[in-house]
């Protein structure tokens, strides 16, 4: 293995290739039957969901574990990296094990975040397909929900421009949408700003109908959630009729049923049901499916996913996105109560440096250097950022799962910062370990998969932190002063309208509650850090995301199209056009 304080990621992973056990080698130690693994090539393989949950429904599940996180830096605190660490850790321990992490964007792999494949040790390989597409399913999304705008939007062409008995003749309804009330837009896979408000049908009457319009990134799609959360092909088929359009000029919800879209929608998505299967860079399998941002979105890997690891391992490891207020907030109350699957432990990722952003230090800026102060020991600074770990550890207790902190371990750590850091988890009731897997590997991982599995092995107390019937507005509240620490919510005139509608609206009051967030404070301003106090959530707009079965709300001033930054990834990604090998990803 290449040193990762003298080689890049990319580096790394391409010399792990080339020692890579091949999918058939992986479909054995898995257990798994030839019809169930649907090959990629040698190295990638999708494997068959149906076929593995049907042969194994009578197997005792293993144990559930989820990663999450404090409130990250703009860096990212390593979830990716400690999941696969994790992962490894268990390999080194002899215990059969498996993981499952997110299908990256193209946009963070385009532009500032990077790849999510781990890093240093800890990888997930072969990187470049991982981060260039996989098998496809992003695309899959993005097609699926485009072509639900492009039946949306025809149809407001023929409607505008036939009369009824022409829309008759070719067995159409006259559906009356109103233009106002287009609750889609489009997708594309890249942090494109320049789309986020855009106008569409420019041109004659045969160009489409004129109207404002919007484009998200593909992983924020409705389409993207369903993958995330649907138990099986039926399931899919039956969300993928109720999303809602638009409304018409009667208030009535526009569906992709009503569309008649919803079958060919489904079909694009057919391949995609079944999880990508890869490895890291120890050989242990990783499971890859569906894409969500937390920030924006539900933040989880798949429930098919999850399914099969726990009937295939003894430990099986599911990743959330960014800090335990989004991320795992979202896999307690929605992901675990679509799924009936209960956690046995949730591992905290830390890092020195977060911690002391969060205690004062100034704020990392991506893509330029890390500030000096960050590599100097300032124990004062980590004690008060430690303020944020025991916020997030609470938030884990109150699910009744049991914590265990992974101190998420960097050269320039030093010894008494790393034993402020214990003594703050462990005085609020937190296992702690210190984990250097980035450097080491599973040989590196070992005090904290020993933590992880004690923790396992304790009895746990899991709860929702809210029942179905509770009315939308008072779920926010909760979620607001319990998990984010607010001292209560304000709406918008549109959000507040919507929000009642939804109350009195028998068909939408019991779907689970989606924030979108920021991922950068515990609070909707990305510049608090720490614990902010004296503060209000506010609620700017309301989504009804129907087909994945949730309400999104939409806080402070996040959007669901991120931008580029100044200095992209992309500027130090190309080829070598002798070997045909990618350099540049991280």
């Amino acid at each position: 293995m290449l040193d990762p304080t003298k080689y890049v990621d990319w580096e790394i992973a391409e010399d792990a290739e080339k020692n890579m056990k091949t999918v058939y080698q992986l479909r054995d130690e898995l257990g798994l039957t030839d019809d169930e693994l649907l090959s990629h090539g040698h190295y990638i393989a999708k494997v068959d969901y149906g076929r593995i949950l049907n042969r194994l429904k009578n197997q005792t599940d293993g144990k559930y574990i989820d990663v999450t996180a404090i409130t990250p830096t703009p860096l990212g605190e390593g979830k990716s990296t400690s999941t696969i660490g994790l992962l490894q850790g268990f390999g080194k321990r002899g215990k059969r094990a498996t993981a499952a992490i997110r299908q990256p964007s193209g946009g963070p792999t385009m532009n500032i975040k990077g790849s999510a494949a781990g890093g240093g040790l800890s990888q997930c390989i072969p990187l470049t397909p991982f981060s260039l597409g996989l098998t496809g399913d992003i695309n899959a999304v993005m097609n699926a929900h485009n072509l639900a705008m492009v039946a949306l939007t025809a149809r407001m062409q023929h409607e505008r421009n036939y009369d009824d008995a022409r829309l008759e003749k070719i067995g159409l309804k006259r559906l009356n949408i109103d233009p106002t009330r287009v609750e889609m837009g489009w997708v594309i896979d890249f942090c494109a700003q320049a789309l986020r408000n855009v106008v569409i049908g420019l041109g004659g009457r045969m160009d489409g109908f004129t109207m404002q319009s919007r484009f998200g990134i593909a992983v924020s799609s409705e389409v993207m959630a369903i993958l995330a959360v649907a138990n099986d092909l039926k399931d899919m088929r039956e969300r993928m009729a109720k999303i809602v359009v638009a409304y018409d000029k009667k208030n009535n919800p526009i569906t992709t049923a009503d569309l008649e879209v919803d079958g060919a929608m489904t079909a694009w998505m057919l391949d995609a049901l079944n999880p990508s299967l890869m490895q890291t860079i120890e050989g242990q399998p990783v499971f890859v499916h569906a894409g969500p941002f937390a920030n924006i979105a539900i933040g989880q890997s798949s429930i098919i996913t999850d399914k099969i690891g726990l009937k295939l391992s003894e430990y099986h490891i599911t990743e959330s996105g960014f800090g335990a207020d989004i991320g795992f907030e979202k896999f307690w109350n929605i992901k675990c109560r679509m799924s009936g699957l209960i956690p046995n432990a949730a591992v905290i990722v830390a890092t020195i440096r977060a911690l002391k952003c969060h205690g004062g230090a100034p704020i990392p800026v991506p893509g330029k250097p890390m500030p000096e102060e960050y590599l100097k020991e300032n124990v004062a600074w980590v004690e008060k950022g430690c303020e944020n770990l025991i916020h997030h550890i609470n938030t884990v207790k109150t699910a009744g799962i049991n914590p265990v902190i992974c101190i998420n371990a960097f050269t320039s750590d030093t010894k008494d910062e790393i034993a402020a850091v214990r003594q703050a988890a462990e005085s609020a009731g937190a296992r702690s370990a210190v984990s250097e897997h980035w450097l080491k590997g599973g040989e590196g991982a070992l005090e904290l998969t020993d933590a992880v599995i004690e923790a396992c092995d304790e009895k746990h107390h899991f709860k929702f932190l809210y029942e179905e019937d509770l009315p939308l507005r008072q779920r926010i509240e909760r979620l607001a002063t319990t998990v984010y620490g607010a001292s209560g919510v304000e709406y918008s005139l549109d959000a507040n309208k919507k929000a009642k509608n939804i109350e009195k609206d028998t068909n939408f009051s019991k779907l689970s509650t989606c924030v979108v967030k920021t991922h950068l404070s515990l609070s909707d301003n990305p510049s608090y850090k720490g614990v902010p106090k004296d503060w209000k959530l506010f609620v700017r707009d309301i989504l009804i995301y129907n087909g994945a079965g949730f309400i999104v709300v939409v806080s402070g001033d996040i959007s669901l199209m991120p931008g580029t930054g100044s200095n992209p990834a992309f500027r130090r990604i190309d080829i070598d056009v002798n070997t045909g090998k990618v350099k540049g990803l991280y």
